[in-house]
């Protein structure tokens, strides 16, 4: 880990204590009615089965998680919520690390027929109904160094109004920090052959990482149908990774300012939901900054629930969707025409024990890759989770995967629940 990225770490778990011990504090001087100490501490590893690609890639990784979390309630139901986030990582210095994903005071009141509710603090939001990728979902940067499938996002300064009523819900956002994105170091599997310099961001703004973001979101059901609309304008959170300017020089992040328009739909339907996410995109370049180019994007499809499937409290939904990115080729994802089949598999029983399986087939490169989960709780306190990732093909001109075919994983995380 280099001095910046320690530096850096230590200061965010040196925030997590200050504000711990600050709302501790708080609670003895005042009259804090309710105190809850919850979280997780986790041990995992990941077995890769063929030979790294690239010098000093290991093919065996372990480490510890701790994700303690804090909740103090006064009488008055205004409440303090602190959760940072503790990894230790045998191979990918980058990897081991500290954050806060969350740290906010909620206060909260009516105003005639309405009610309001205010977050400040470091906070993480979910947008989006779409299993195979969440298109809209925009506030928190990704934290690729945690998992390649981008769900796992980082702590982001806010502040969040909430004011909702008959008409709907709707969300203000004033983002006033922007993190870069983690993404794996020399020792890292599941990395390009490039290193990402995380060092030298820079960024089309000259407030840099201060600038001051805001979005807004509405939602609203109709009956059957469950919609929301949201925009954002601000700094992007996924980097446009610019080539070296220098021979033997390093590829860097950069963020533009964008604004994004977006778009996400649920129908439900007896057993079905059918689900839209799309949205709008300005200002953003395309792969290797070659040219800015203003875009669009959705992800469509539906999953059909069989409930009590073989006269047994079990259920299975199978999945569909279409990504679909209108840059195609020059997309700075992966995602930019792919199909994923999916199927999900829940017993409902004591022990919550559920099967998740997915197939993504990228019809433009024919790359094709599978996913395996499972989930199942052991006793009261303690869970098991095991993933697997396979990359059954990786196509030639698949830019973006193609260091990655060596790199099919088996992931299991024990976690204590207190």
């Amino acid at each position: 880990m280099s001095a910046r990225a320690f530096l850096r770490s230590a200061v965010w778990a040196a925030a997590c204590s200050c504000i711990a011990l600050t709302a501790r504090e708080a609670q003895a001087e005042s009259d804090f009615a309710y105190e809850e100490v919850s979280g997780r501490i986790g041990i995992e590893t990941r077995v890769f089965p063929e030979s790294a690609l690239y010098p000093g890639q290991a093919s065996h990784s372990s480490g510890v998680v701790l994700h303690p979390k804090l909740y103090l309630e006064d009488a008055d139901g205004k409440s303090v919520t602190v959760a940072p986030f503790f990894r230790f990582d045998s191979t990918d210095p980058r990897r081991t690390k500290a954050d806060i994903r969350e740290a906010f005071v909620l206060l909260f009141g009516e105003a005639g027929n309405n009610e309001w509710e205010l977050r400040v603090g470091i906070d993480q939001v979910f947008w989006g109904v779409a299993e195979s990728r969440h298109l809209v979902d925009i506030i928190n940067q990704v934290d690729l160094i945690e998992n390649p499938n981008e769900e796992i996002k980082l702590g982001q300064p806010m502040a969040h109004l909430t004011w909702s009523g008959d008409w709907g819900v709707l969300e203000l956002f004033g983002l006033s920090f922007h993190r870069p994105r983690t993404f794996p170091g020399a020792g890292g599997r599941l990395r390009a052959g490039f290193i990402i310099d995380d060092e030298n961001v820079t960024y089309e703004s000259g407030a840099d990482e201060r600038h001051l973001d805001l979005a807004v979101r509405y939602t609203h059901s109709f009956g059957l149908v469950d919609v929301g609309l949201s925009a954002f304008d601000g700094t992007n959170r996924e980097p446009t990774i610019c080539l070296p300017t220098t021979l033997g020089g390093a590829f860097t992040q950069h963020y533009e300012q964008i604004r994004q328009f977006g778009l996400d739909s649920q129908i439900t339907v007896d057993a079905w939901l059918l689900k839209l996410e799309a949205i709008r995109r300005t200002g953003f370049q395309n792969l290797f900054c070659q040219s800015e180019e203003d875009y669009s994007a959705f992800v469509v499809g539906g999953e059909y629930a069989f409930y009590s499937v073989w006269d047994s409290p079990a259920d299975l939904s199978l999945l569909a969707e279409w990504n679909y990115d209108e840059r195609g080729e020059q997309a700075t994802n992966v995602f930019q025409n792919d199909i994923f089949l999916g199927a999900r598999y829940a017993l409902n029983d004591v022990q919550s024990t559920d099967f998740t399986l997915g197939l993504l087939e990228d019809i433009d490169f024919g790359t094709r890759t599978l996913s395996l989960e499972f989930n199942r709780r052991l006793t009261d306190n303690w869970a098991l989770n095991v993933e697997a990732t396979a990359f059954l093909k990786i196509g030639e001109a698949d830019f973006l995967q193609r260091d990655l075919k060596n790199d099919s994983f088996v992931g299991a995380n024990l976690g204590y629940n207190y």
